[in-house]
């Protein structure tokens, strides 16, 4: 497992700084790093790696929303108002119908399995999405208009309402039934991660504020609090709801609200955590990619994961009806709202795995998804937040201002070391 590892930081992170001076996105190296180095191409990661790799992705992504977390004023939050919970599930609705629609005439599958894809790809990886806003945050690019909080929200709980959809009609493909008591899960699950996630960090909050210790040691304590939320969720499943990673974010920034003194000060220690943690995320996801499905599906495939982000996007633009954003702000959420990694590498096997009969073609789906999206969102952001939420006078706007130093995500994180 050891040799494993350092494959992956050595490959991981060589690729990613080429890329990054390519001007590419360094995730894509990443991804890249991981479809090379997994079963289905050299196949030199350990097994015993492989087996927990849904474990490590989790502790990479509670790293990531424990730092947006901490960045997420609640006051931002407030004056988005509609479109931050419209983007909830709006733009996943737009693109499962849009699978539904599509689908069953190009690869010739029924509406139901349609559907179960549709559910697979529909929901946004918080994980690409989420350090990208948190820069444009930290720059008090787009704060104005609080454009990166609205995003960096819907991201994290569409993915809780892309997962129950998938589960229930995953459940009708096996022979079950599905009651309204399954996406009565949906609005249950959100709101018992806010209560909990709120709860701990005010709890939180309240003890540091009493008993005095190092930084380094109450990062460990809300990282290992973080890891309870998400064994809550398992331990509760079948009675109640709850959205661990939402509880996760929620306590960031409880604490955020109620110690902002503490919350200003670990917020780096985490975005240091980040730097590897992020390597060893994509490398992950790209190693689950089974690069003979993608090139087996052909471009039947590829067309149909085009077509539906044309729906997805304009899912998105529905949310910014009747908002203050112009033409140039709401195409940058529509771009910002692209990318897909982590759910469809962790559930886009599972149909497969129950037998169902699309199960490969779900999980080739999945798999392309990753391969054009998780670039095309994260280099789209990059290429394009200067032109479209930044105003042509950007001296003007105090907190609209491009940062000279922008280095690209490695070039991010090495800002604050």
């Amino acid at each position: 497992m050891l040799t494993s590892l350092a494959y992956i930081f050595i490959l991981g992170m060589s690729l990613g700084w080429i890329f990054n001076k390519l001007r590419l996105p360094a995730l894509l190296g990443m991804l890249i790093t991981g479809i090379i180095l997994g079963p289905y191409v050299l196949n030199l990661l350990s097994p015993s790696l492989l087996n927990i790799s849904v474990e490590l992705r989790q502790v990479a992504l509670v790293i990531i929303l424990m730092r947006a977390g901490l960045a997420l004023d609640i006051k931002d939050l407030k004056k988005v108002g509609r479109p931050a919970i419209l983007m909830c599930f709006v733009p996943a609705c737009f693109e499962i119908a849009g699978m539904i629609l599509i689908a069953p005439k190009i690869l010739g599958i029924s509406i139901l399995e349609a559907a179960i894809m549709g559910s697979v790809v529909a929901a946004v990886s918080p994980a690409i999405i989420v350090p990208k806003m948190l820069y444009l945050m930290e720059n008090k690019i787009g704060t104005r208009k609080s454009i990166p909080q609205m995003i960096m929200a819907g991201g994290s709980v569409d993915d809780v309402f892309v997962i129950v959809l998938f589960t229930a009609f995953t459940t009708l493909a096996t022979g079950g039934e599905v009651s309204a008591g399954s996406f009565v899960q949906i609005p249950v699950s959100i709101v018992t991660g806010l209560i909990l996630g709120i709860g701990v960090g005010w709890a939180l909050s309240a003890f540091f504020k009493k008993f005095h210790m190092r930084d380094t040691i109450k990062v460990a304590l809300m990282m290992s609090t973080a890891f309870l939320f998400l064994a809550i969720e398992g331990w509760l499943k079948g009675l109640v709801a709850v959205s661990g990673l939402l509880a996760v974010m929620a306590m960031g920034a409880t604490i955020l609200k109620t110690y902002p003194l503490l919350a200003n000060r670990i917020s780096p220690k985490f975005s240091k955590l980040w730097v590897g943690a992020e390597v060893l995320l994509f490398v992950l996801v790209g190693a689950t990619v089974n690069i003979k499905f993608a090139v087996a599906a052909g471009l039947a495939a590829v067309a149909v994961i085009f077509f539906v982000l044309i729906f997805r996007m304009v899912g998105v633009f529905v949310c910014m009806i009747k908002t203050k954003l112009n033409m140039k702000e709401r195409l940058f959420c529509m771009i910002a709202y692209l990318p897909k990694a982590t759910v469809q590498a962790a559930i886009g096997s599972l149909p497969l795995a129950m037998g169902l009969d699309c199960g490969n073609i779900v999980l080739t789906v999945a798999v392309l998804s990753i391969l054009i999206t998780a670039p095309l969102g994260a280099f789209g952001i990059d290429m394009t937040y200067k032109q479209l939420l930044v105003p042509k006078g950007k001296g003007k706007e105090k907190d609209e201002q491009i940062p000279s130093d922008y280095l690209g995500e490695f070039g991010e994180e090495n800002k604050n070391e």
